[in-house]
C-alpha cells in the first residue's frame, strides 16, 4: 500500500529552537560540511544562510535514468518486462494524483502498469481476492495498495494479503520484519528515498545523535531502523544513535534531545535555519515514486525473495 509522502525534515548540526511536530510534505535538510558537493541537483537558493537546494526531482531523474537502463538490460536478456498493479480505491482526488504520477514515472523508465479502480464500497473480502490474484499472476511484479483505504477496510489485513515477494511499498509484515533485523527486503518507499538521498549527499551519519520526530510504521519507524542499524550487517545501516520522540515526547525534553542532535528528521518547517533543504514539491516526494519503481524492478528480478 502506499500512502501520501509524510512531511519529514533533516537538519545537520546544533539548534537553538526546537521544530514542530507538524507538516504535510516531505523535506530533507542539512547544514554546510554535512554533505558532499559532487552530485549534481545542489544549486544555491538565497535563503537565509545561504543555503543549498537538495533536488528531489534531479535527483529521481538520475535514479529513473538508471532504472530505465537496468529494465533496457533486462529485457535483452529474454527477460519478462517488469509489471507494477496498483489497487485503487473510491475517488479521493489525492489518491487519483499519487496514482498517476506512479504510472507515467512506470512509463517512462520500460515498467507496465496497471490501475485496478474500485469502489469505495468495495469490501476487504474482494481486495482479498484481487490480491490473491495478482500474487498468482506470474506477469505482475509488484502489487501497491494506495492508501487511504475505507474505514470498513482494515489496511493491514490487506496488506499482509499481498505475497512479501511482490510487496514493493514494503509494508508486509515479513519485510517490516526483516527490515528490522538488518536483512534485505523491500523497504517503504517514503524511508528509502530519504535514506537514498542521506547517501548520495554524503551527509554522515556514522557515530552521529539522530532524533527522528515520528514514529509511523510506514515512515518514522523505518527511517529510524535505517539509521541506527551497522553498516556491517547484511542490509547495512547507518550506525547513528536514534532516538524517537513523537506527539507526546514533552516539549522540553524534545528541545534537549534536538540541541544534544547532530541529525534530525523532523515534520517542521525549517528553511530559515538549514543550510541544505530540499524544496517542497520537488523533494522527497519525487524521490519516493523513484524508489518504488526501484522495488518494482528488484522485485522482477527476484533479487531479494
Amino acid at each position: 500500500m502506499t500512502v501520501p509522502v509524510r512531511s519529514f525534515s533533516l537538519l545537520c548540526g546544533r539548534l537553538g529552537q526546537v521544530p514542530a511536530l507538524g507538516g504535510s510534505a516531505a523535506q530533507l535538510v542539512g547544514v554546510p560540511g554535512a554533505a558532499g558537493r559532487a552530485f549534481r541537483g545542489f544549486r544555491s537558493s538565497g535563503v537565509r544562510h545561504d543555503a543549498i537546494i537538495i533536488s528531489g526531482t534531479e535527483m529521481a531523474k538520475q535514479i529513473q535514468k538508471e532504472i530505465q537502463r537496468d529494465v533496457a538490460s533486462w529485457i535483452s536478456l529474454g527477460n519478462r518486462r517488469p509489471h507494477l498493479s496498483i489497487i485503487l480505491v473510491g475517488d479521493n482526488p489525492a489518491s487519483h494524483t499519487y496514482v498517476r504520477k506512479k504510472i507515467t514515472a512506470a512509463s517512462a523508465v520500460g515498467i507496465c502498469s496497471e490501475i485496478i479502480l474500485k469502489p469505495k464500497d468495495v469490501s476487504q473480502e474482494e481486495l482479498l481476492d484481487i490480491t490473491d490474484q495478482l500474487n498468482m499472476d506470474p506477469r505482475v511484479s509488484g502489487i501497491l495498495i494506495q492508501l487511504p483505504l475505507p474505514d470498513h477496510v482494515d489496511e493491514r489485513t490487506v496488506c499482509n494479503g499481498i505475497a512479501p515477494e511482490k510487496d514493493v511499498d514494503g509494508f508486509h509484515i515479513i519485510n517490516i520484519g526483516r527490515l528490522c533485523l538488518d536483512q534485505h527486503s523491500f523497504i517503504p518507499a517514503t524511508a528509502s528515498a530519504v535514506w537514498e538521498i542521506i547517501k548520495r549527499t554524503g551527509i554522515e551519519t556514522f557515530g552521529k545523535n539522530v532524533v527522528v520526530a515520528g514514529r509511523s510504521k510506514n515512515v518514522g519507524m523505518p527511517i529510524a531502523m535505517l539509521l541506527h542499524t551497522d553498516g556491517e550487517h547484511e542490509r547495512p545501516g547507518g550506525d547513528a544513535t536514534v532516538t524517537i520522540a513523537h506527539r507526546y515526547t514533552p516539549k522540553e525534553q524534545l528541545k534537549i534531545h534536538t540541541q544534544l542532535a547532530d541529525v534530525i528528521i523532523v515534520a517542521a518547517a525549517v528553511k530559515k535555519k538549514a543550510s541544505f533543504i530540499t524544496p517542497v514539491p520537488g523533494g522527497v516526494g519525487p524521490m519516493t515514486v523513484a524508489m518504488l519503481l526501484k522495488n518494482t524492478l528488484l522485485a522482477a528480478k527476484k533479487i531479494i525473495y
